[in-house]
């Protein structure tokens, strides 16, 4: 039988993958709505329908953590989540610093043509050392789907890098990350 600490526990977990879910699927939506443009150029009902559905997914996002956002509030200010919260910074800081660095030597090189897949690459790669600071194994996969499919449409879509599919398999590839966080119960972690 659950105990109230087990429920508050996997309550906080439920709010924190609600909080994931929101990021990962602002950005899906991001990388759709250039497939969009890319793909459709002046279509504004195709980028309408990428614009609802992201909106859609953010709001059920929103609504999760809203209801389970008390549990969150009882979490104690620890050595462990300060720790926590100074890594998640780290890494994603470090993702940006990298993206601006890997765009600017690509394009400084004449392959400004790669950036797209080199940021889907960085992107991917960031979800690894995020996985194992969150304990989320899905991120594990996320982190290597993302990767994978980073490293591959260039060479198997016809477009090369410059394929607006490019854009579509990396936004959907994070859509469903994020419908999986918000209807996945996350397991509590093992001491």
């Amino acid at each position: 039988m659950p105990t109230i600490e087990n429920k508050q526990s996997t309550d906080a977990l439920r709010a924190k993958s609600a909080i994931g879910a929101m990021f990962v699927g602002a950005f899906g939506g991001a990388w759709i709505g250039a497939w969009s443009y890319l793909s459709m150029p002046g279509n504004l009902l195709a980028l309408a329908a990428v614009a609802a559905c992201t909106a859609a997914l953010l709001a059920y996002a929103i609504g999760r953590f809203r209801r389970y956002r008390s549990a969150l509030e009882g979490e104690k200010d620890s050595p462990e989540k300060r720790r926590t919260d100074r890594l998640f910074h780290i890494v994603n800081t470090g993702q940006w610093v990298l993206m601006i660095i890997g765009g600017n030597v690509l394009a400084n090189l004449g392959l400004s043509a790669w950036i797209v897949p080199c940021i889907m690459l960085i992107v991917g790669l960031h979800f690894l050392p995020l996985a194992y600071i969150f304990s989320r194994r899905p991120q594990y996969v996320l982190g290597v789907l993302l990767s994978a499919f980073a490293l591959g449409y260039p060479f198997l879509l016809p477009g090369g890098p410059n394929d607006p599919r490019g854009c579509l398999g990396a936004g959907l590839i994070l859509w469903s990350y994020a419908a999986f966080a918000l209807t996945v119960t996350p397991a509590a972690r093992r001491s």
